[in-house]
This record gives C-alpha cells, structure tokens and sequence, in this order.
C-alpha cells in the first residue's frame, strides 16, 4: 500500500493475502512481509488472523532480525481484542530483555498509553531511552518518537518539564510547539462552539498528523541499487554488456551518491539503498522471464528489493558508517562535501 493511498480505498485482506504470497515466495524476508501483512489484517479488524502470522514468525525455525519487535506488536495487538493478562505479560518480559532498537520500546509504551496506564508507558518511554541514548551524544533519529511520545505522556500527567522534554522540544521541527501539541486541554477544544477554536485545532491535528505521515511514509519511494565489490565484480564478469552501467567500481559508487543527493536537492522524500546480489538478481530475471544482462531490468529489481523491506535509509546518521561498507564514517567518505 502506498503511504497516501486512502485507507477506505485498500482492501486491507486482499493486501495482507498478497503479501503472504509474497513471503512464501522470498522466505528471506518473510519476517518484512508477514508483518506488513498482520498490519492489513489488523486495520482489516481481524485481529486473530493477524496473532496467527506473529506466532507463524515466532515459531519460525529461521532466527528472526528483530524478534523483540514481533513481540511488541503481537501484545498490542491482543490487547486490543480483550487478550489483556497475555499482553501484559509480553510487555513485562519485553521490558526485563531491555531490546537494543527504539521500536519495541515505542509500541509497547504507546499500548500501555492507549489503555490509560499513563504511569507505565512513561515508565517504559524512559527505561528506553536511558538504555538507548547513553552511548549518544546525540538521540539517533529513531529514538526521536520516543522522546515525543515521553513528553506527550508527561504533559497529561502534569509532570514538570526536564532535560529531555527540553530536548524533545529542540528536535521538534512542526510549526506547532510539543506543548500545544500535547496540550490535555486540547480535547475540550473539539466541543467549542467557537469557530476560531475548532480552526486552531485543526491546524493542530494536520501538523500532528504530519509528523506520522512523514514517520511512516516506507517504502521508499526510490531506492538506488548497490554492488558491494565482489558481487559488481561476478556481475560485470557473467554479464558483460552491464559494464556500460558500471564501468568501474569508483564510478559506481560516486554515481550513487551523486544520484541521492540530486534527487534529495529536488525534494524527493525518503530516499534509500538497497544492496544487490548476484544469484538474487538472477532469481529475479528468471521469475520476469528477462535475462540478467538487460540494463533495463536493474532498476525494477531495485524497486522489488525496497518493496520487500531491503532498503536502507539516505544519508545515514550522524557518525554512522558509509553506506559504500567502506569501514569509515560517513562524513568522512562519501558525505564529504
């Protein structure tokens, strides 16, 4: 599904039966795949179906990439549908195995929200990110929801501001301050009679939704493809007129970077890179029926490799290494300039 297609316009089991499909046939990212799909089921409002492919991933033989996230999901989903005692105890465990990645910490937080337990979930937002940001000078861009969601929480229960609200409020780019934003007051503007009101919240509510448009708008829209050395080097040498598109590995790789930055110059959103394969490549060409030497067939396999979640997002964060896997930072190789 496209982040602006209308929800009312998806057939959400149509969409989650076709990504199971998907997934059985790339197994390598079924995890990717399933879970979309247990999304489709859930805004579908079968939420059983949707339990039933989160435990098909937790009982998979195959190691899951992030299992802790499965987890989070699946309790939220229960306790959605009255699965309460079980959800909880997902949450509990989930907060003793302290996952290493903000998106566990941010869907349980927000479950334990949605359900008034507003002590909790502030709780949970800051066990997060105490274990996430204390080797962090700077928040990484995606603890940044969870700082929101830690002030948003503060700011119904009445807490006094501290340094991490101050610093949520710094990352906050809206026109529309985290305050006005998480204003308790606000919900008694929405049975105003006044015109003014009504039209300040509105313009409350867009930027709000703003934001979780922006977060959520994956896949990517366009995601350049990516040879690691070995593979561009297999690649040239079984398909020889490919080495029209890649001449050699330096200009491959400028020609990336070159391509994202024109694209961002633009104001293409969400860029990324996905990293390729030779015999995922070859698989492809078979499954289109088209030979792997066809250079027109390189970007379609970059679109179905984005689609099935292997995009990574352009430009990294600050101080993380270089997409090129070059060993250095960022900065320092092909973010330079």
């Amino acid at each position: 599904m496209r982040p602006d297609t209308p929800a009312e316009n998806v057939d959400h089991n149509a969409e989650a039966a076709r990504l199971e499909r998907a997934a059985g046939l790339y197994p390598e990212d079924a995890e990717h795949l399933l879970l979309q799909a247990a999304a489709h089921l859930e805004l579908a409002g079968d939420r059983p179906g949707a339990t039933t492919l989160y435990d098909r991933l937790l009982s998979s033989s195959e190691p899951l990439e992030n299992p802790h996230l499965v987890r989070a999901l699946k309790a939220s989903n229960l306790w959605e549908y009255d699965h309460e005692a079980e959800a909880r105890a997902i949450i509990d465990g989930l907060r003793a195995t302290s996952p290493g990645h903000p998106a566990p910490w941010l869907i349980i937080a927000e479950s334990l929200e949605s359900h008034d337990e507003l002590e909790a979930a502030e709780a949970t937002f800051t066990e997060g990110l105490t274990l996430l940001l204390a080797d962090h000078a700077e928040p990484p861009h995606a603890t940044h929801p969870l700082l929101y969601g830690r002030h948003r929480v503060r700011r119904m229960l009445g807490a006094a501001h501290d340094e991490w609200d101050g610093l949520a409020d710094t990352l906050h780019s809206l026109p529309v301050s985290l305050d006005e934003l998480h204003d308790p007051k606000r919900i008694w503007s929405l049975g105003s009679d006044n015109p003014a009101e009504l039209q300040a919240e509105i313009g409350r509510l867009r930027a709000e939704l703003g934001a979780y448009r922006e977060a959520l708008s994956r896949p990517f829209p366009v995601a350049i493809l990516h040879w690691p050395e070995t593979e561009l080097q297999e690649l040239v040498s079984a398909y020889p007129t490919l080495a029209t598109e890649y001449p050699s590995r330096e200009e491959h790789l400028a020609t990336i970077e070159e391509s994202l930055r024109e694209l961002a110059a633009s104001g293409t959103p969400n860029l990324g890179i996905v990293t390729g394969t030779v015999p995922s490549y070859e698989a492809f060409a078979a499954s289109e029926s088209a030979s792997p030497a066809e250079i027109t067939l390189l970007p379609q396999y970059a679109t179905t490799l984005a689609a099935r979640g292997r995009a990574v997002a352009w430009p990294p964060e600050r101080g993380a290494g270089c997409w090129c896997v070059s060993g250095r930072v960022y900065e320092e190789c092909h973010g330079v300039g």
